[in-house]
């Protein structure tokens, strides 16, 4: 490899690079990007709202009858003047409590189905995006704003507009209460209102700085812990244990730092108010003593004027505090915002729900800056098989993020029945024409045809239920045997499936376990051998059927006999179908209709060759 290769290579490393992250928003903007998805409960939101007022307007009821029992019955020692207070008491109390369950189970029932909602709209529209998306961002970190971010966003939507409503009413209750009580004192005490939000305000631009830090770190320490046990084989091959820990480590100090920093401000805020709360209820305290020895107010009022500021400044304190959960909530929106305004690079012209939480769409526009509600189409009719004829047309390809074409100007037609090997040196686009063909990615120039239609005419579903894949890695999920042999065609008879398993040799092993299909195979097939996994993917993709095969790599590191044993299922899967084979493996060429070599990203050989048309 000479210098110019390896700058070229460098370059396009540093292009596919993650892309800085989303432009920090005001908490008002993630609201109406979001809010979409929990406006069908708004009525819920409402009943929520009034429960937990009639609770506060409770309270300040219970205050008034405290205030009477003080001056009108236990002054006089009279004890058959309590029991009318004392039913009027018990009363209040009963539809306090449960005005505030019913008010806080709605409000909890709204923010977990909205959190649901919005955790699987965020994850359908993960499975939209296309591979180079996935490269570029750790597994970890795309958990962790699908878990713990998803969960922070139901305080910005949910949760703190109600907080707001029922704060700001209780506020005007329990100061008009105030006010009736003694009017100069309650504004006197008034004055420190201010202080509360100047301080929330202050404290809010630091902690939401440092909420976003700590969740960045929390996605990086994730996606850590994550690649170290997902590669722990390779870890103790090699003797790195250390170095992976150190890894971790250096993960977890950041991550402690920034969660040190986000306690650090939230601890400051709470005894900051506190204080200020005091020195208020202290100043009240000491005036209404004054008044009490100069008879104009009474013990009762004294009590009952306590009580209410005692209520009244938790909730101008709960409405400071809202601007402090609005940050942290905000930078977590700012995470999940970034996939949810990452536009899929293939399109699906003829979208359809895929799942509930797909239906409604919701789109983000440059134009209104929010989440807007948009109809989808009725499910596209399936059409008749498609026979594989599969042409491209003077395809040209090149990555997203790099400058150097993969493929220029690739032309060719493969008919039903071939079987068309396709090889070249390692990066030289074997395994982008498949990806092209399933389109993951859309060519650049030229066109891909499939029975003479351009596939980016097709609905994606139609066209990925044409071509199977059998990748050369052998994606295996922690389900049974049968389950993960009927994942290449769902609803998929058991005769079905043992027919298959049967036609990749498998079905005499499985038969041979205590519990047949019904065998776990554990997370990544880890309970099976390599062999028997390759054999599991030959079966998923026989019960699959579609007119076109793409088989990529599939006898790598194997020898004469393992290629022979592996290659004889996979004839009978390539039957009657369009087959790729993308291989490095000269042994197989002997046995291809048609022979492509991709070099330097076009083909070496004429387009035509040894490509003859199959009726």
């Amino acid at each position: 490899m000479n210098d110019s290769t390896l700058m070229i290579r460098l370059g396009d490393l540093v292009e596919q690079a993650p892309k800085r992250r989303r432009a920090r928003i005001s908490a008002r903007e993630a609201f109406r990007s979001l809010w979409p998805l929990a406006r069908v409960w708004r009525p819920r939101l409402v009943l929520a709202a009034l429960c937990l007022l009639v609770s506060s307007a409770c309270d300040v009821a219970i205050v008034a009858v405290f205030s009477y029992v003080t001056d009108h019955v236990l002054t006089k020692g009279d004890l058959g003047l309590v029991w009318m207070p004392a039913a009027v008491w018990l009363g209040l109390a009963a539809v306090e409590g449960l005005a505030t369950f019913a008010g806080s189970y709605t409000l909890s029932w709204v923010g977990e189905n909205f959190l649901r909602r919005l955790r699987d709209r965020t994850f359908h529209h993960l499975q939209q995006l296309s591979p180079d998306f996935f490269e570029s961002r750790p597994t970890g970190d795309l958990v962790e704003r699908l878990t713990s971010d998803v969960d922070a966003i139901e305080g910005l939507v949910v949760t703190t507009p109600v907080t707001v409503v029922t704060c700001a009413a209780n506020t005007l209750f329990f100061a008009c209460a105030a006010l009736s009580v003694r009017w100069d004192l309650a504004l006197l005490t008034f004055a420190a209102a201010p202080l509360f939000w100047l301080a929330a305000r202050v404290f809010s631009k630091r902690i939401r700085s440092a909420s976003r830090a700590e969740r960045d770190g929390n996605g990086a320490l994730t996606a850590a812990i994550e690649e170290s046990l997902a590669n722990m084989t390779l870890v103790q091959a090699y003797n790195r244990q250390d170095t992976q820990g150190a890894k971790v480590h250096r993960e977890s100090v950041a991550w402690m730092g920034a969660v040190i920093r986000q306690y650090r401000l939230s601890y400051a805020y709470g005894p900051l108010s506190t204080l200020v709360e005091t020195v208020c209820l202290l100043s009240v305290i000491v005036a209404g003593a004054w008044e009490i020895t100069s008879g104009r107010l009474t013990l009762g009022g004294l009590l009952a004027f306590s009580a209410y500021l005692g209520y009244l400044y938790p909730q101008i304190q709960s409405l400071g505090s809202v601007q402090l959960s609005l940050a942290s909530s905000t930078a977590a929106a700012e995470r999940v915002l970034e996939i949810l305004e990452t536009k899929p690079s293939v399109r699906d012209p003829h979208p359809h729900p895929q799942t509930p939480a797909a239906t409604p769409t919701r789109t983000r526009t440059q134009e209104q800056g929010q989440v807007q509600m948009q109809a989808q189409p009725r499910p596209v009719v399936p059409g008749p098989r498609a026979r594989g004829v599969v042409s491209f047309d003077r395809v040209g390809f090149t990555y997203p993020g790099t400058r150097r074409p993969i493929l220029d100007d690739v032309s060719f037609t493969a008919w039903p029945g071939q079987l068309v090997l396709v090889a070249g040196p390692s990066g030289a686009g074997k395994s982008t024409v498949a990806k092209l063909l399933l389109r993951l990615y859309d060519p650049s120039t030229g066109i891909v045809l499939l029975d003479g239609q351009d596939i980016a005419r097709l609905p994606l579903s139609r066209l990925r239920d044409t071509v199977t894949l059998v990748p050369q890695e052998t994606m295996v999920f922690d389900a049974s045997i049968g389950e993960n042999i009927a994942y290449g065609r769902p609803g998929a008879s058991f005769e079905a499936i043992r027919r298959a398993a049967a036609d990749a040799d498998l079905d005499a092993f499985v038969s041979s376990l205590p519990d047949g299909y019904d065998t776990p195979v554990g997370q990544r097939g880890r309970l099976l051998s390599g062999g028997q996994r390759q054999r599991l993917a030959i079966a998923r993709a026989l019960v699959r059927d579609t007119p076109v095969l793409v088989l990529d790599e599939p006898t790598t590191g194997l020898d004469a006999e393992s290629t022979a044993r592996v290659m004889a299922p996979l004839k009978r899967l390539m039957a009657d179908r369009t087959t790729f084979l993308i291989t490095h493996d000269a042994r197989l060429a002997a046995q291809a209709d048609a022979f492509l070599s991709i070099e330097h990203g076009g083909l070496v050989a004429p387009a035509t060759l040894g490509l003859r048309s199959r009726v």
